[in-house]
């Protein structure tokens, strides 16, 4: 398996592994001291100043070693730490070391006595790792290094590679200007700047390659690796201002990540979509059937949300995209803002804040109620309806709900048999249904007509499902005595101006689509949504998609996993099969799942495998997406 005439050079600290030894080692040996980390920043300074050539190696060396007073005991336990920092790609491509260790050497400017033991478990020998040795007093303190060494030398590494004159196409791979110095000398075909751990400017300027993981290099140079596609090759665009860690643990996990602010209208997210392999939005971009037309690479979309109307569901199971949401993560949120208002409002705490603002002192208890003892009537009793009763049952209220589904009654919650007999019951009643199109003006006057005079409303779900100028005029009449909107049917794209029949209307509270906006709830569906990107993305898993055949997968390891999307027509699986027969492809798993309009199946297989089995996949009639895992 030994690609023919290439030999492989790398770095050691921060390449092979996260971190820079002698830093590790400053930790180790600084311990206690209230000096600590000033010194350990020296130390980082120095590092960096030999790594970019803006001081000789040697002088590196010796400032380092004086500053951190270490002992050959403490070299053991450094050991032990490096090997829980081996750089993560590195890691999961152990199998690669092992297939092509005849053609792979270390030159470090780092030392032998930590390098051999944590290079020896990928096996490359001792005597294909270049690298300093300590030198030790009488009582194994760490006095100094083999001046007679190369790699003690200002540009060492370029007589080292030199002195072992390789035969064939020398590519080295290291994070340092020091590494670049081998290619910049003609004695190294070519330099791939190595960037997981750190990016030194200086490197990545006069790298033939920059590499963000040892994937990538892999990937470039066409040789077998853990996964079939660099994950840094996989674009994602998050938009509408996603929380913070959703960028980051996408990034984390080695994907190009972008992360604007604003949502986009159609005509910029057709622009931006070409070559987005994820797209992230919220609620106010529009995920239309002529952005998925433009989607060339689209394989996923995460609403950071509960709804999805923004999407074109249809049109993206028909492209094979598949679509998750958070239908989970920010009830909580919602809940407690839905019972503030309740109390809000029953309280008219909302009048007379404005009275005080407006410096009017109105003591009163006219229209102040409690909510103990009041009918709560709940329309949706999903995620955020039943929690909603259990606090408010809990604060004395009596609830009622309705639902077109079969719902369970928490506690002592009655279950209404239609929505009228709800309303008729109701002192306040709350809404929280879905975002099917159906519901479209699902309050309207005549519901209202049907609550009780002087009855309190809420709406913290989809702002479409209410007729506001019914609304409107109810208030207005007194025919309710007050509401709390938090959406509405037409919504600005970004802050700024906004203008609604609601404003200026007494004990009406009027909020821009909060409900679900708290630091707890972002937090909680950023971590949410990604982590089910990353699952479908990393493995097949369709468990959660809002618009595809959900399939929990095995996780599969040494084998590979094609996964093969098409129309739920007759005779596809068949296919698939004679196509993996033809191939002597062996099938040590298989999965399918189907809805009306696609199947999603998914094959793995224990072999290495003829590429020309994937053309032959491809072209199966009625085929929407296919794709290789592994």
């Amino acid at each position: 398996m030994v690609a023919v005439g290439r030999k492989y050079v790398f770095d050691f600290d921060s390449t092979l592994t996260r971190v820079e030894a002698l830093d590790v080692l400053a930790e180790i040996t600084l311990k206690g001291r209230s000096d600590k980390d000033e010194i350990i920043r020296e130390i980082q300074k120095i590092t960096n100043l030999g790594i970019d050539g803006d001081i000789s190696f040697t002088q590196s060396l010796e400032k380092r070693i004086k500053l951190l007073n270490a002992h050959k005991d403490d070299l053991d336990n450094l050991v032990q730490l490096l090997r829980q920092k081996i750089s993560k790609s590195i890691e999961s491509n152990k199998e690669f070391f092992h297939n092509y260790s005849d053609d792979i050497y270390v030159i470090s400017c780092g030392f032998k006595e930590f390098i051999d033991p944590i290079v020896a478990e990928y096996n490359i020998p001792a005597d294909r790792v270049y690298a300093n040795t300590f030198k030790f007093d009488e009582n194994g303190k760490i006095i100094g290094f083999d001046e007679d060494n190369v790699l003690a030398l200002h540009n060492g590494k370029i007589a080292c590679l030199k002195n072992l004159n390789l035969q064939g196409e020398v590519q080295v791979i290291g994070d340092g200007y020091s590494d670049y110095v081998m290619r910049e000398a003609g004695i190294a075909d070519k330099f791939f700047a190595y960037t997981e751990n750190v990016h030194r400017e200086k490197a990545a300027r006069n790298a033939d390659y920059i590499t963000p993981n040892l994937d990538e290099f892999l990937f470039v140079n066409k040789l077998p690796r853990k996964i079939s596609y660099p994950k840094n090759r996989i674009k994602i665009l998050l938009l509408e201002n996603v929380h913070q860690n959703a960028f980051d643990t996408l990034s984390e996990e080695g994907f190009s990540v972008e992360l604007l602010k604003h949502s986009l209208t159609e005509e910029e997210l057709i622009e931006k979509i070409k070559g987005v392999h994820v797209l992230g939005i919220r609620s106010k971009t529009q995920v239309t059937k002529n952005v998925l037309e433009a989607a060339d690479k689209l394989m996923v979309v995460g609403a950071f949300c509960i709804g999805t109307t923004q999407i074109d569901l249809d049109a993206c199971k028909r492209k094979g995209v598949v679509v998750f949401n958070a239908p989970y993560s920010n009830t909580r949120s919602v809940v407690e803002l839905a019972i503030g208002e309740i109390i809000m409002l029953m309280r008219s705490i909302f009048p007379r804040s404005t009275e005080i603002h407006d410096g009017q002192w109105n003591k009163t208890a006219a229209n102040s109620k409690e909510v103990r003892g009041k009918n709560l009537g709940i329309v949706g009793y999903g995620n955020i309806g039943k929690q909603l009763s259990v606090l408010a049952e809990a604060l004395g209220m009596r609830v009622y709900y309705y639902d077109v589904g079969d719902q369970l009654a928490l506690g002592n919650a009655t279950k209404c048999s239609t929505l009228e007999d709800l309303l008729n019951v109701s002192d306040v009643v709350t809404l929280h249904i879905d975002d099917n199109k159906a519901n479209k003006n699902f309050i309207g006057e005549r519901e209202i007509n049907q609550m009780k005079d002087g009855a309190l409303f809420v709406n913290l779900s989809r702002g479409f499902v209410v007729d506001i100028e019914a609304l409107a005029n109810a208030l207005k009449s007194g025919k309710l005595a007050g509401a709390a909107i938090d959406v509405f049917p037409e919504e600005p794209r970004s802050n700024g101006e906004f203008l609604t029949e609601l404003k200026g209307l007494e004990n009406v509270i009027l909020t821009p689509h909060i409900g679900g906006s708290t630091e707890e709830a972002q937090r909680d569906i950023a971590d949410f949504v990604p982590n089910k990107i990353m699952d479908y993305i990393n493995s097949g898993n369709t468990v959660d998609a809002v618009n595809f055949p959900n399939i929990r997968l095995p996780k599969q390891n040494n084998a590979h996993r094609f996964l093969h999307i098409h129309k739920n027509v007759p005779g596809v699986m068949a296919k698939i099969n004679e196509v993996l027969a033809r191939f002597d492809m062996n099938i040590s798993g298989q999965y399918l799942s189907t809805d009306n309009e696609v199947g999603y199946v998914i094959s793995d297989l224990d072999k290495e495998y003829n590429k020309d089995v994937l053309k032959a996949l491809k072209k199966i009639d009625n085929t929407i997406k296919f794709r290789v895992l592994y």
